[in-house]
């Protein structure tokens, strides 16, 4: 069977059913879920094995340390994976919720129902965790999926994707409801985000070339965040040592992930003392820095002068620019000008000044005295995330249950027609 013929049978599976599963109850999905859950912990070594045999062959590729962080299954990652599923179990159902429900003069109710979107192609690298946030959240939203991971991750996802064919064969949802494309052959993505008969949404997860390849490549809708550009800015107001604990977490906890920090924007008014403070601590975490002439005036030990190039890169690494802004307005604009409208955070005891961040800051998520690092759907409460979106139609920042769902118009009538 050639690529294209595997495509196409993957989608009109993926297709029909997308359509049992727009009938299914909470019952259903519920237990197949729990199914999952069971047979994940059942083949957790096979699994654990798989993904040590993609680590070798990825160090021996010599992948950077950031896709190899993403890459990694660890004990504690797996049981986080778990709690993640169990989460989503445990989350409402919002397929078949009506709101906004009301009576127009001729009599008629009008209001909306949320409904599955249908078929939701995934395409990332590395991260085999994605594989399951992916299915838990497709199948309880009632939609079918199509999951094409990287070459990196393969022998891993499909360890996760027998576990996960395995559950649902006993259940009483399509074992085709989660289908892993299994071969690393680019002319599959290709195929995927143009099959507009089968495929509803795509939602790639990974670096900036992959989402920005799939975005031009697409023939349906994309769900898609090209980058985090994340600020951390430390207003005149600001707590210090509140501060600094923000920063290092935000910067350090993981370098290779989307919601960490990479530029540091202070107030010129606390700047001296905030230096003092954030500098050592990140040169004791190994953390390169890049700063603006006047950071580096008043904190010498910055490594390297940062340039305009440094204001939009997403580093990945060990590596921060910091920037000193003489108020908030200029913190805001620099935020608005070089950030990926992804996650923006400001540091204050001030409250009006707080709420000018919320309000100003044009990104998906904004932060008061809080890492970036909680701009995830699991922190947010989601039980997971299928993505995170810089877009602002359809849905915004992490992308959990109802990101996966529509609305369509409902009108309830005892016999109403209209009239002239």
């Amino acid at each position: 069977m050639s690529i294209a013929e595997r495509m196409h049978q993957l989608g009109k599976q993926a297709r029909d059913s997308a359509r049992f599963l727009a009938q299914a109850t909470t019952r259903q999905k519920n237990s197949a879920l729990l199914a999952i859950a069971h047979t994940l912990r059942q083949q957790e070594l096979q699994i654990m094995a798989a993904n040590a045999d993609d680590l070798a062959n990825a160090k021996a590729a010599g992948l950077p340390e950031a896709m190899l962080d993403r890459l990694a299954l660890d004990t504690q990652r797996f049981a986080a994976m778990l709690e993640g599923l169990m989460q989503v179990i445990e989350l409402p159902d919002p397929i078949g919720e009506i709101s906004q429900l009301r009576y127009r003069p001729s009599g008629i109710q009008v209001g909306q129902m949320r409904v599955p979107l249908g078929v939701v192609g995934i395409i990332y690298e590395s991260r085999p965790n994605v594989t399951i946030e992916a299915a838990a959240l497709c199948l309880k939203s009632a939609n079918a999926c199509i999951l094409r991971g990287g070459s990196e991750s393969i022998a891993t996802n499909c360890a996760l994707a027998r576990a996960i064919s395995t559950a649902l064969a006993a259940s009483d949802l399509p074992a085709t409801a989660v289908q892993l494309v299994d071969t690393t052959d680019r002319t599959a993505v290709d195929l995927l985000v143009s099959m507009a008969d089968y495929v509803d949404v795509i939602v790639p997860r990974g670096g900036k070339n992959l989402i920005a390849r799939v975005s031009a490549l697409a023939k349906v809708p994309v769900i898609k965040h090209l980058d985090g550009i994340c600020h951390v800015y430390i207003h005149q107001e600001a707590e210090l040592d509140m501060a600094c604990k923000i920063v290092l977490n935000a910067k350090t906890q993981r370098y290779g992930v989307c919601n960490a920090m990479e530029t540091l924007l202070i107030d010129q008014a606390i700047a001296a003392d905030a230096l003092a403070c954030v500098v050592p601590a990140l040169h004791d975490r190994g953390v390169e820095l890049r700063g603006c002439a006047l950071s580096r005036q008043l904190a010498p030990n910055i490594e390297k002068s940062a340039t305009d190039e440094d204001w939009s890169t997403e580093y990945l690494a060990p590596i921060l620019s910091i920037r000193i802004v003489d108020h908030l307005e200029a913190a805001m604009q620099h935020i608005n000008t070089y950030g990926s409208h992804h996650t923006d955070a400001i540091i204050t005891q001030n409250y009006a000044a707080a709420r000018r961040f919320l309000q100003e800051v044009d990104s998906g998520s904004v932060m008061v005295n809080a890492s970036t690092r909680f701009a995830d759907g699991f922190e947010y409460g989601l039980g997971a995330e299928i993505g995170i979106s810089t877009d602002k139609f359809h849905a915004r920042g992490p992308v959990g249950l109802e990101g996966l769902t529509s609305l369509k118009w409902i009108v309830l009538g005892q016999g109403q027609v209209r009239g002239e």
